[in-house]
């Protein structure tokens, strides 16, 4: 598998305003087709979307999605539903249609909890249908801490797993899961590698809520600078080392950013030791608690 095959196309910032280095806004359809026509012929074949991700969907469906794979996620179940089987079914036809697709690579949760509380196990059947009807390929859970992955792999066999993995959380890798995942032979697609664009700032943009982490970003920006390698290529290398992942999701906003990422794959050298980057502090590695900072 070349490099540019484990590349995946994160699609969020195609339907909303996404990341906190993201100045542009919603990227434009025209922009959009642009960037798949690029990847579509530098070999990428996978597109990550979600039905929460604004208009993405509808985006995506617009355009030539011939040679692409499409996984999709689904949002929390509803507490008050009832025919959960119905609901999951109208969801995925909904965007079976707004993609103009037969069938989807794969349907994931997006919050896996629901596989382990009470309406789980109607749950998990239906996804089973989902897959025997042949509508949906491969079943699976996007994750937020590694920690999600105890009670679920548990009890249930899902064929791919989305989660976080970059140069400051490793939890995926120092956990082990990534090797247990693997010997359930589960498909691992690793996002926010850029850590929603924070560790590509220039350190005089990084937002000043970050300012606690001032002795990281020093390190980093001097590292950088000592070593003339650009983040961009240190941030990918870290990922794409681990042979366990099958997939690295990339969001983009252009097809500059595509070229930037693409010059950067093929110069990878691999000689940067990004390992002082790491670190354990969730008010960091996961953005949903960025809001409180």
């Amino acid at each position: 598998m070349t490099t540019f095959n484990r590349i995946a196309i994160g699609t969020v910032q195609f339907g909303m305003d996404y990341g906190i280095a993201n100045n542009l806004g919603k990227v434009k359809s025209t922009e959009v087709e642009q960037i798949l026509s690029l990847a579509r012929h530098k070999g990428i074949d996978l597109l990550d979307t979600a039905i929460a991700y604004g208009s993405s969907e509808k985006v995506i469906g617009e355009t030539e999605l011939e040679d692409f794979r499409v996984v999709t996620k689904l949002p929390p179940l509803p507490k008050d539903s009832i025919d959960i089987k119905t609901w999951i079914k109208n969801q995925v036809k909904s965007s079976l249609s707004r993609l103009n697709q037969d069938k989807l690579y794969g349907l994931l949760l997006h919050r896996p909890k629901d596989l382990i509380e009470d309406n789980g196990r109607q749950l998990i059947e239906t996804l089973l249908d989902c897959k025997n009807e042949g509508i949906v390929e491969k079943i699976g859970v996007s994750i937020y801490s590694p920690d999600e992955l105890n009670e679920i792999c548990n009890s249930t066999q899902i064929d791919i797993v989305q989660a976080p993995l970059n140069i400051i959380d490793r939890r995926m890798e120092e956990s082990g899961w990534l090797k247990r995942l693997k010997e359930k032979n589960v498909e691992i697609h690793a996002r926010s590698v850029f850590l929603q664009g924070l560790v590509l700032m220039e350190q005089n943009k990084i937002p000043k809520k970050f300012s606690r982490w001032s002795n990281l970003w020093n390190a980093w920006h001097k590292s950088l600078k000592h070593t003339g390698i650009s983040p961009l290529a240190v941030c990918l290398e870290y990922p794409l080392s681990l042979r366990e992942i099958d997939h690295v999701i990339l969001g983009m906003d252009s097809t500059k950013q595509l070229f930037e990422i693409l010059d950067a794959l093929e110069n990878l050298e691999g000689v940067f030791d990004s390992s002082f980057m790491r670190s354990d502090d969730l008010d960091l590695i996961n953005p949903s608690n960025w809001s409180r900072l």
